[in-house]
């Protein structure tokens, strides 16, 4: 977790990230890859340091993204399979959470995610569309959220939970998920109509 000095940039990049992803993720799925992949490097990275020293923290994302950025690009088809699988680890935490059951059971993120992973094999253009659309959309939201400062995320970054980049919506907050659907299934319109048309 970055400190909080750093979290409006952060939430920019979350938020252009997103945008890129959720209608463009097609076509520029290398780049969306890279994206994430900094993010995912940097979040893991930062992690590792302790939360009072700043220098090392900020370096090691820096590093980290860097890192994690290099290895989703160069590896393209473990790329599409990651990207599968979070899209199944997604929709298990969104459908637990939207029934108001709490987190779900690792089986169920674990099906979901393998389902995830060998689907987006086997149809890569579709499962990359709906796959960075609504993971654009989330990750577009979470960035807009950080942004507003919204509560939830403001608590996160105070708990010191480096495991924590930014928190989901909380059961109360159903229309949060109503609105990732709609943006989600307004990206996968442009995709498959504007952006995704001509590749492959």
């Amino acid at each position: 977790m970055l400190p909080s000095a750093y979290e409006i940039p952060a939430a920019l990049v979350l938020v252009v990230g997103g945008t890129l992803a959720c209608f463009a993720g097609y076509r520029l799925f290398r780049f969306v890859l890279a994206i994430y992949g900094f993010i995912l490097g940097a979040m893991l990275a930062s992690s590792m340091m302790g939360a009072n020293s700043t220098g090392a923290m900020v370096g090691a994302a820096i590093v980290g993204g860097i890192a994690g950025a290099l290895v989703l690009t160069f590896a393209y088809f473990v790329g599409i399979a990651l990207v599968g699988a979070g899209l199944g680890a997604l929709i298990a935490h969104a459908l637990w959470q939207s029934s108001g059951t709490g987190d779900p059971p690792a089986l169920a993120v674990v099906l979901l995610a393998v389902a995830g992973s060998v689907g987006a094999m086997l149809l890569q253009r579709y499962v990359i569309i709906v796959a960075t659309s609504f993971g654009g959309a989330w990750t577009l939201l979470v960035g807009i959220f950080a942004m507003t400062g919204d509560r939830r995320a403001a608590r996160a970054a105070a708990a010191g939970d480096v495991w924590i980049l930014y928190p989901t919506s909380s059961p109360g907050q159903r229309w949060v998920t109503i609105v990732w659907m709609l943006i989600g299934v307004i990206g996968m319109a442009v995709q498959l109509g504007i952006t995704g048309r001509q590749k492959g």
